[in-house]
């Protein structure tokens, strides 16, 4: 099957085509094709990790390429890269997108342009395996951008709404800004290396610094690292660049699902992985890294705190949390890092779904406008809860198995002020854990706020508790795939080798007194002594106003935009009507006008003229040769 898995990218973008072209006014058929193909990309991928479980730790990284153009001495190849990270993320992605699907089915259906959305879901998860699947860095380039387009138009699918249609125009425009730095490093890996091929690129890279070609004082590989990481803070929504992800809560809600746990904000986090060769080659790059990440997740984790809007808590969840995994990456985590990402895509899977299953019920984002749904929406609550664990890092559900390799990683690692990363991660497990179940006691718990809305309340049809129910396994059990002393995971992850995650006891039990503490806050806050949240508020109103308001960053980017990209615009435009129009364009067609007035002077029409200017110039001739 591996033979043949540059099918799974390209079935979705086939079923993208049908829909498109042939199957558009059948909403069934083409809800249908989008699913089946999805299903079979899944069944492909659980056969593809068979298949490479079965060879030799040795033999599990299979490339296959193809030219598809030549110009001697100079070909562009395409193709495939198997190995176990591409395999861990195509059943991610694959497995991911398939509940979406079928969840949508329940969610979308009184939707006008449901062939339209479906076939946007099958183009988007078809960008995405691109992407996954690629061996070489201009390919991963093409699915790179292919995935922001399907972002934008999945962002802005109800573009009738003017929220929509800036949050999509947001989103594609920020990512703009990360993706001019990725681009400039992937030229520039193509001017220094001369091939684009991963392989030749890393093993290049190995090879140089063993023999001092590449000198890491110098920084050299850290230029071309950072270039790329640019391109990572734009999709995966990292500091300054975070600000388009929540203003992306505006399309359809199983969109933000598919968004935020298995396609375009893990790009970046597997990107990193994925050139992790060069990232990890020069200690510079590891530290900027790992700040990064690490002051997006606090960052993200305390805005979230102040948040009303169900899916902008979710969507500042996720900005925290995969600070969480680029934390772990720069600091030599790399196995944390991608496992933190696969459990992570299961609960915050079942989080969005859940919270779009209560706006399904409810028909409101606003947290304040529920409560007591638990009665009316068992399943959604349960399945609720049991993400919030998960996230939260409770034992043994899939996070506390995660964030704790990631917290023993960054306690081990020998990065400059490491401490101040590690007390920052735990303190941000700490905001996951409150702001998490502050979410849900609001919402589930407690008496009903707007009576309107919890008496039309009703739990969701099948075809949408499904997919959570499934969810809610998975976010139970898939963090068992690392357990101490086992380490299937890691030994996968690393060929086959001997990898042994250390567990460490203390780091765990710490975080988790730590997680409880912050579960425990949010009890006493939202159900026991209620009216201590408004009186805490109102003590802390800047420190409040500042959260809520997130730190006046759009605003500040708002001042900038005016005061100085449209200052530069306006200069721009006055060298232009006045230098270019005015001075060069117009310069130039009047200069022509004069210098044609001054020869029609010559155009006398009369004989006696022509044979006067005749003998001046044999007469100018003659003297010129004499002298």
């Amino acid at each position: 099957m591996i033979q043949y898995s540059w099918l799974i990218p390209t079935m979705p973008a086939l079923a993208y085509v049908v829909i498109i072209l042939f199957t558009r006014r059948s909403r069934i058929l083409s809800g249908l094709i989008s699913i089946f193909t999805m299903a079979i990309c899944f069944a492909f991928s659980v056969g593809i990790l068979l298949e490479l479980l079965a060879k030799a730790p040795a033999d599990r990284s299979i490339p296959l390429s193809w030219t598809w153009l030549e110009i001697p001495p100079w070909s562009a190849n395409v193709g495939v890269l198997i190995d176990p990270l591409c395999v861990n993320m195509l059943l991610v992605v694959t497995l991911i997108s398939l509940l979406v699907q079928i969840y949508s089915w329940g969610y979308m259906h009184d939707e006008e342009r449901f062939s339209s959305y479906y076939s946007y879901l099958s183009l988007f998860t078809a960008s995405m395996l691109l992407l996954v699947v690629s061996n070489n860095f201009l390919q991963i380039f093409v699915g790179w951008e292919l995935v922001g387009l399907c972002s934008y138009l999945l962002i802005g699918f109800w573009f009738f709404k003017p929220e929509a249609a800036d949050a999509c125009k947001k989103a594609f425009v920020v990512n703009r800004v990360g993706d001019m730095g990725f681009l400039m490093g992937v030229v520039t890996i193509g001017m220094v290396f001369g091939t684009f091929d991963f392989k030749t690129v890393f093993d290049a890279v190995t090879l140089g610094i063993a023999n001092g070609t590449y000198d890491t004082t110098h920084h050299y590989i850290a230029g071309i690292a950072l270039l790329l990481f640019c391109g990572a803070v734009g999709k995966s929504a990292q500091f300054p660049l975070h600000v388009w992800l929540p203003d992306a809560m505006e399309g359809p809600t199983p969109v933000s699902a598919l968004i935020h746990a298995a396609t375009m904000v893990a790009a970046g986090v597997y990107m990193v992985a994925r050139t992790y060769m060069l990232f990890s080659a020069d200690p510079f790059a590891m530290t900027v890294v790992a700040y990064t990440g690490g002051f997006t997740a606090i960052f993200a984790a305390s805005i979230a705190v102040a948040q009303n809007d169900i899916k902008r808590i979710l969507a500042y969840s996720t900005l925290s949390q995969l600070g969480y995994m680029i934390l772990a990456l720069g600091v030599g985590g790399f196995t944390p890092g991608m496992f933190h990402l696969t459990t992570h895509a299961c609960f915050k899977a079942l989080l969005f779904l859940g919270a779009g299953s209560v706006i399904h019920g409810v028909h409101n984002q606003d947290i304040w406008k529920m409560g007591g749904l638990w009665s009316k929406m068992k399943i959604t609550g349960t399945t609720f809860f049991i993400a919030n664990l998960a996230i939260a890092g409770i034992f043994p559900l899939a996070g506390f198995w995660s964030k704790d390799e990631i917290l023993s990683a960054v306690s081990e690692s020998k990065i400059p002020g490491h401490e101040i990363l590690y007390y920052a991660a735990v303190f941000t497990a700490f905001l996951t854990a409150f702001y998490m179940f502050r979410l849900f006691f609001v919402v589930f718990m407690g008496q009903p706020r707007d009576h309107h809305a919890y008496d039309h309340a009703h739990e969701s049809p099948l075809t949408m508790t499904g997919p959570l129910m499934v969810l809610a396994v998975l976010s139970i059990c898939v963090g068992w795939l690392n357990l101490p002393g086992v380490d299937s995971f890691s030994k996968f992850l690393h060929y086959g080798e001997y990898h042994e995650e250390v567990f460490h006891m203390g780091i765990a039990i710490a975080s988790s007194i730590v997680a409880l503490a912050g579960i425990g806050l949010a009890f006493v806050f939202y159900i026991s002594k209620p009216e201590l949240a408004g009186k805490t508020a109102d003590t802390f109103k800047p420190i409040y106003l500042l959260l809520k308001n997130k730190y006046y960053v759009d605003e500040f980017y708002g001042w900038m935009v005016k005061n100085f990209l449209f200052g530069f615009a306006t200069i721009c435009t006055w060298f232009d009507d006045n230098i270019v129009d005015d001075g060069m364009v117009d310069g130039t067609g009047w200069i022509t006008r004069k210098m044609g007035s001054l020869f029609t002077l010559t155009q006398t029409g009369y004989v006696q003229n022509y044979a006067l200017v005749i003998f001046a110039g044999v007469a100018a001739i003659y003297l010129f040769v004499s002298f």
